[in-house]
């Protein structure tokens, strides 16, 4: 999965919390709040924002498949 460097402000106890946390998981500080943060926006009902690349390359391909079909059709 790639990664993202971002700028997060966190109140001291919070990031106290994340590291305590973080230590007892095996996993940096970074990687335990990414996960907890993906966990968080699963649980709530959010989901990954759709690549625009690849809904282009798709609505490229339906369109294409579209356009021969209705050639075939004459």
């Amino acid at each position: 999965m790639a990664t993202r460097k971002v700028t997060l402000s966190l109140d001291a106890a919070a990031w106290s919390f994340a590291e305590q946390a973080a230590e007892r998981a095996g996993m940096s500080p970074s990687a335990w709040i990414s996960r907890a943060a993906r966990r968080e926006a699963v649980r709530t009902g959010c989901g990954p924002v759709p690549d625009p690349a690849e809904s282009a390359a798709a609505d490229e391909a339906e369109l294409a498949a579209a356009e021969e079909l209705m050639r075939a059709q004459g």
